[in-house]
């Protein structure tokens, strides 16, 4: 694939209206009231339930939530998400908070325009078939500094019986509202820290490297890129370290905002049949596999990657490549496949699995050989 400089012609537009502020969830009633929004339902997990996270959101709402729906996987299914639009037309929602992660948000975005319908999500889900322009309000809550679905338009589901996991894409998935407040992630564990930091990174690079990236996205990317490297170790090392922690709130919402515009490329591509396949969280899969995609893309697109290193105070690329190395092992993230005990049919699947549409993101062309040579030396 050629190289491709910045685009001639660009444009960089986003509807949802973000406050980051720690602390922030504790005037949820005022935006509710600001929207004239009343009637909702949040959507969380049994996790946020039983340590009273989504009491404290019902609590701050001023009686403007009916009901709780927290029936939420880790990677979210088509079922729950079926399940979630059946609460919502059952209760007459009129609005949906999402409070967690990229699984609650991804759930919430796609429920919250399917039950405008009789489907099922399975109808829309990497079919090609249009999702409706109706939709409910929607209004996110990230509890980890991870995944910007917060500001994003697409969902990742999964559906078990088929053993698929793709994104679905919509206008109606942006959220009205993103309220970012680092206090809620302060008590996320050490490793969960390290695996959604890691997808901030991979978001960011992603963005930055994209052949269809332009000046906002590299602006972007670049900003969330300098803050994960400045403080994610400390906010695994530390996690009540206030300010790394608001600094990778920060750097996920804007990395969110990088990649949004472009989409992911590589490392993402090759992210969801290691997640499908071997259940690998997604943070970690992405983690798996960015460091080989920047050795790769290092002298493409006339030299921007050695640029951007030793901006991020690299000597280098393969120095900035060998920092992340560094610290996927200092956070005990996975770096290899050997307990999967991956036999050749595997591999094979592996490889034409990770030919995912994003993969023609990436500014260098990714070969089989090229992939079978990356996870060869995992396996």
């Amino acid at each position: 694939m050629a190289d491709h400089g910045i685009m001639d012609v660009w444009h960089y537009n986003h509807p949802t209206h973000i406050i980051f502020h720690t602390g922030a969830m504790k005037r949820i009633a005022r935006v509710l009231e600001s929207q004239n929004l009343d009637g909702g339902v949040l959507v969380s997990t049994p996790h946020f339930v039983k340590n009273g996270y989504a009491q404290a959101v019902l609590d701050h709402s001023e009686g403007r939530i009916l009901t709780v729906f927290s029936d939420v996987e880790p990677n979210p299914t088509v079922h729950n998400v079926d399940a979630c639009a059946k609460v919502l037309r059952e209760t007459g929602a009129k609005f949906v908070i999402a409070l967690g992660g990229g699984s609650v948000i991804d759930c919430a975005k796609a429920a919250a325009t399917v039950c405008t319908t009789n489907d099922s999500i399975r109808v829309y889900h990497g079919t090609g078939v249009e999702l409706p322009e109706t939709h409910l309000p929607l209004i996110c809550v990230p509890t980890t500094a991870g995944t910007g679905s917060e500001v994003t338009a697409v969902s990742v589901l999964s559906d078990p019986e088929l053993d698929k996991k793709a994104p679905i894409s919509s206008k109606n998935f942006y959220p009205t509202y993103a309220i970012i407040d680092a206090e809620l992630t302060f008590s996320v564990p050490a490793r969960v820290t390290a695996i959604t930091g890691f997808d901030v990174l991979c978001h960011a690079m992603e963005a930055f490297w994209n052949v269809d990236h332009q000046p906002i996205c590299d602006a972007l990317g670049e900003y969330a890129l300098g803050k994960v490297f400045e403080n994610l170790r400390t906010a695994v090392a530390h996690g009540n370290d206030s300010h790394a922690r608001e600094r990778m709130a920060e750097a996920s919402v804007i990395a969110g905002l990088a990649f949004n515009r472009t989409k992911t490329t590589s490392a993402h591509a090759c992210s969801y049949p290691l997640t499908s396949m071997f259940h690998i969280p997604h943070g970690e899969a992405c983690a798996m596999t960015i460091d080989h995609f920047l050795r790769i893309n290092k002298s493409c697109q006339d030299g921007r990657l050695e640029k951007l290193a030793k901006r991020m105070f690299f000597s280098s690329v393969d120095a900035m490549a060998d920092d992340i190395t560094a610290m996927k092992q200092e956070f005990g993230l996975r770096t290899d496949l050997k307990d999967f005990h991956v036999d050749r049919k595997t591999l094979d699947e592996l490889v034409a699995a990770c030919h995912h549409p994003n993969m023609l993101l990436n500014p260098v062309e990714i070969t089989d050989e090229m992939l079978y040579d990356m996870f060869g030396k995992m396996i």
